[in-house]
């Protein structure tokens, strides 16, 4: 790829891995519910990522249900919860929309629970909310796709449980990134999204423990155990699965990319910048930093024409004017439009995060020359 890729969050760059097991796919593609040697082949293959996919969040890969990404399996995860009777939905304010719009629209009752001054959500008021009564279903994302923000997923599994309730966690964006063991988190269904650790885009899974009861969202017939209808995506599972196994090889190293992301945000803050989530656990590779007096926009401009590709907060607004709706629930709302996030991946080196510091700086001080009134105090 030309120029400094610096968008992981929104989607990573394929694994070469990947590439190899989905093109040699492609090159052999039955149907993977045929009995012929060539169904048979693909279905080896699709079994092959399901274990690998599984072995990732320390999972039985009989709990695995393929689907076409996080969004689809969130879903299927609420849904599923609906018609098992919970009529309570508990998401936090910074869950990523395709939860947040789906319980919206469920006919549910919804409870919004806040997240504080660095976006760690409320223990508190997620007890209060459990203890008002009904069914609860509990969706909280393992990290935030904005600012990396991990939640305590731990502690929030123990408050569910005590009230029999069933707890989902987003896992798009910390799978592969930092551990996550459905053990250890103590959730009942976990989604992933194989484009988001260097699989291909289009595929993903719900991961479902033993106390959830998951339902079909689509119909006609029995592929993935009779709860997801359609001709398996055979080349991009076999990209998801060998991404997962690359993936889990290189958690370790993965933890390299906080000392870049540190040292270039030391960088930006001497600027007058302020770094969402800086006092808390992060996922390594992430940096989401405003600037005041600088647009988001007028930011991502300027990278991009350096030659670095970053993005200006979730990847479902990317290129819109919206404010982040992580600084909005963290009470920064002034700094809501001016917003980048910088995230890293498998790809990614110290010099690239160099790189960025550099072209960002640089940048800044042509904006600051031309708009005096605009900087920061």
């Amino acid at each position: 790829m030309t120029g400094i890729y610096l968008d992981y969050n929104a989607s990573g760059l394929v694994r070469p891995e990947a590439v190899t097991a989905a093109t040699e796919a492609l090159a052999d593609n039955g149907n993977p519910s045929a009995v012929h040697a060539a169904g048979r082949r693909q279905r080896a293959r699709i079994e092959s990522a399901r274990a690998e996919v599984a072995a990732l969040v320390g999972a039985d890969p009989q709990s695995i249900i393929f689907s076409s990404g996080g969004t689809e399996s969130n879903s299927q995860a609420m849904n599923s919860a609906i018609k098992s009777g919970f009529d309570r939905l508990i998401i936090s304010a910074t869950e990523h929309p395709c939860v947040a719009e789906a319980a919206a629209m469920s006919g549910c009752q919804v409870v919004v629970v806040p997240v504080d001054g660095q976006g760690v959500v409320s223990l508190d008021a997620i007890e209060a909310a459990l203890e008002a009564g009904g069914k609860a279903w509990v969706s909280i994302h393992h990290a935030n796709n904005e600012s990396g923000v991990i939640q305590p997923i731990a502690e929030i599994a123990d408050l569910v449980r005590a009230h029999d309730g069933w707890l989902h966690v987003d896992a798009v964006q910390s799978a592969g990134k930092i551990p996550t063991r459905i053990a250890d988190l103590g959730c009942d269904t976990l989604t992933l999204s194989a484009h988001k650790l260097g699989g291909p885009q289009g595929v993903g899974c719900l991961v479902a423990g033993p106390r959830a009861t998951v339902h079909k969202v689509l119909f006609g017939s029995g592929q993935e155990r009779g709860l997801r209808a359609g001709t398996e995506n055979g080349p991009g599972l076999a990209g998801f699965g060998a991404a997962a196994k690359a993936a889990k090889s290189e958690l370790d190293a993965g933890m390299d990319h906080s000392a870049w992301r540190d040292a270039a945000a030391e960088r930006l803050k001497r600027h007058g910048c302020v770094v969402a989530g800086d006092g808390t656990a992060r996922l390594p590779n992430t940096l989401f930093v405003a600037t005041p007096g600088w647009s988001s926009m007028a930011q991502l401009m300027a990278l991009d024409l350096g030659g670095v590709m970053v993005s200006g907060g979730s990847a479902c607004s990317s290129g819109k004017a919206k404010p982040s709706i992580a600084m909005v629930a963290m009470g920064l709302d002034d700094l809501a439009t001016s917003t980048i996030r910088v995230s890293g991946g498998w790809g990614t080196t110290e010099a690239d995060w160099v790189r960025f510091a550099d072209v960002w700086e640089e940048a800044f001080l042509e904006h600051r020359a031309r708009h005096p009134d605009a900087e920061p105090t």
